[in-house]
């Protein structure tokens, strides 16, 4: 029988696969971690005793955060302004590690257990497809068409354990963030129940009493937590926990998926909530005006290329070239007020701050010349004016006599 690599999960949808692959192949599965706070010694358990040849667990916590959550935040990436693309960018770091376990196999196939609807049959496809041309992929739900209720009739019915849900949600998560859809969650007129968070505190029960956190980066990236140094992993999973309990990192969000249908999302991401605004922060007082403008729109573009499956593209190595330039000088630390849902900068430093005390002060003790300002805003004023009175002009030859 020919091996098919499965990217296995433990929930209902790839375990369903296992059954329905088994019949025709010898299914080797993988399961990444990328801090989903799952037992993966349950889920290795889970898939040999459904029979599969042979089972992969990989760490790739640090891979994830070094090389992708990193990037995410020197690109300051919130996807329509609201997403982290917590979800997104670990979609082509498990494609990646799917095709090397079907080249260690020797296998033709790999396989996952998405469906048709979502974004993340286009993130594991398109990466696939990119790092290795030959393997063929197939994917069960989708290409089956089956539906969730269709999904766990067939578990039930063939005895495949399938993890007991007390909750209609549908959930991934990761060190960088947790999505909640499906169940109530599906009628964007109401707000989501409480039971669908788990990171959180909601913030009229959270403390009373607001928390500061100084948060270091170097070259754009975290480095410290209220002056403890920190490896990555450690820093967001310490501030993940820090911030939920201040209810900071809630996001409700109407989101347009690659296929073209609107969906409402929640989401769950303190640490990034909060790394982001600290790290817009930072740029904006050791960056120039010029860099920060040209910088958004290379910004926006990167977490496009991340949402929507295209991590392969040429682009994005081209524009973290420009985006990691930018990165040089953002060293520094930056305080956050954690109070009741928000995280609030209320002060920052760099060694290359941009902020001259002498120039903004507005004392005796300014150095700045207010007499130049005269001439700076006849020049700068000057084509707006000129058009203006153009405008004018032709209105008043228009003008219809009394």
């Amino acid at each position: 029988m020919d091996k098919i690599v499965l990217a296995y999960s433990g929930g209902v949808d790839t375990s369903v696969a296992i059954k329905l692959l088994k019949e025709k192949y010898e299914v080797v599965t993988v399961t990444v971690d990328v801090g989903q706070k799952e037992d993966l010694k349950d889920v290795a358990k889970k898939a040999e005793k459904m029979g599969v040849l042979k089972h992969y667990s990989i760490d790739a916590r640090d891979e994830f955060v070094q090389n992708y959550v990193f990037q995410a935040i020197k690109a300051n990436a919130l996807y329509e302004g609201k997403y982290p693309v917590s979800t997104a960018i670990s979609r082509p770091l498990i494609a990646s590690k799917l095709v090397e376990v079907a080249k260690k196999e020797g296998a033709e196939m790999v396989t996952h257990g998405c469906s048709g609807k979502g974004n993340d049959q286009v993130r594991f496809d398109t990466t696939i497809k990119a790092l290795a041309p030959k393997l063929k992929i197939i994917a069960p739900i989708r290409d089956w068409r089956w539906t969730r209720d269709k999904t766990i009739a067939y578990a039930k019915k063939y005895g495949i354990p399938i993890p007991v849900k007390k909750k209609p949600y549908s959930i991934d998560q990761n060190l960088w963030g947790r999505s909640v859809e499906c169940g109530p969650i599906e009628y964007p007129d109401q707000e989501p129940p409480e039971d669908a968070f788990e990171w959180t505190t909601a913030p009229e029960k959270a403390p009373s009493k607001s928390q500061y956190v100084t948060i270091e980066f170097e070259s754009g990236v975290p480095i410290s937590l209220n002056g403890k140094s920190m490896d990555g992993v450690k820093l967001i999973t310490t501030l993940n926990d820090l911030a939920g309990k201040h209810g900071v990192g809630r996001i409700d969000h109407i989101e347009d998926r690659l296929i073209g249908i609107k969906s409402r999302e929640v989401y769950e991401a303190p640490a990034a909530i909060c790394i982001l605004e600290a790290h817009k922060d930072l740029e904006k007082i050791v960056l120039t005006r010029h860099q920060i403008m040209y910088k958004r729109s290379a910004d926006e573009e990167w977490t496009f290329l991340a949402y929507s499956g295209l991590w392969v593209d040429p682009l994005r190595e081209d524009l973290e070239a420009f985006i990691n330039s930018t990165q040089e000088k953002v060293t520094g630390e930056v305080k956050l007020k954690l109070f009741k849902g928000n995280a609030i900068v209320v002060g920052r430093s760099s060694p290359f701050s941009l902020y001259d005390l002498n120039l903004a002060r507005y004392d005796i003790r300014s150095t700045f010349d207010q007499a130049s300002s005269v001439g700076f805003i006849d020049i700068w004023s000057l084509p707006s004016r000129v058009a203006r009175q153009l405008h004018l002009k032709k209105k008043k030859r228009k003008a219809p006599k009394q």
